[in-house]
């Protein structure tokens, strides 16, 4: 049974880390010009909204907002419903990745394979011409060579314990929170 060890950030803190996060994004891209964000789904997918809307305060201008569903793209999930075929959600990017400079957004950043397979999902939809990772905590332990150009938080952790991040569209507040298994 998983208990709560510490809630790391409230709302505040992880609105911050998201302005900042949008701050980071407009300065290495010297601004929005051919930059979209795709939002993983699950909690991906409102952070990278929450971004855009940040970027558009920002800049005057919106940027697009897709979420993308990497579920068979993974290599370390089993199969989720009777079938034996994983249970698949909605992939949703309403604009061409070829030439733009995609940000992909997630919630937490771990062993590198829920980034992997994104990006995999990315390239079957076209080649942008740049793959940039913006998380909001990234905790450690990869198993594959990958690291995020835009971080919210460093969160280092022990593979006893998990980190949760709750978004109001999915778990009604939003908060970082750290819990022992």
């Amino acid at each position: 049974m998983a208990e709560l060890k510490a809630r790391l950030m409230d709302g505040a803190a992880v609105n911050r880390a998201l302005t900042r996060i949008a701050h980071e994004i407009l300065e290495r891209n010297s601004g929005c010009q051919d930059v979209c964000l795709v939002g993983i789904r699950r909690r991906g997918e409102p952070l990278a909204r929450s971004i855009a809307e940040k970027i558009a305060a920002i800049e005057g201008r919106e940027v697009p907002v897709g979420v993308l569903d990497i579920t068979l793209y993974r290599d370390d999930l089993s199969p989720a419903s009777e079938s034996g075929m994983p249970r698949l959600n909605q992939t949703h990017v309403p604009f061409p990745v070829t030439g733009r400079r995609v940000v992909l957004v997630d919630d937490v950043l771990f062993t590198g394979r829920t980034a992997r397979a994104a990006i995999d999902a990315l390239f079957g939809m076209g080649r942008p011409a740049q793959i940039q990772l913006a998380i909001l905590v990234d905790r450690g332990h990869r198993e594959l060579p990958i690291r995020a150009d835009f971080v919210g938080k460093n969160i280092p952790t022990s593979h006893t314990e998990m980190i949760a991040v709750k978004v109001p569209e999915i778990d009604g507040e939003t908060a970082v929170e750290i819990w022992t298994l």
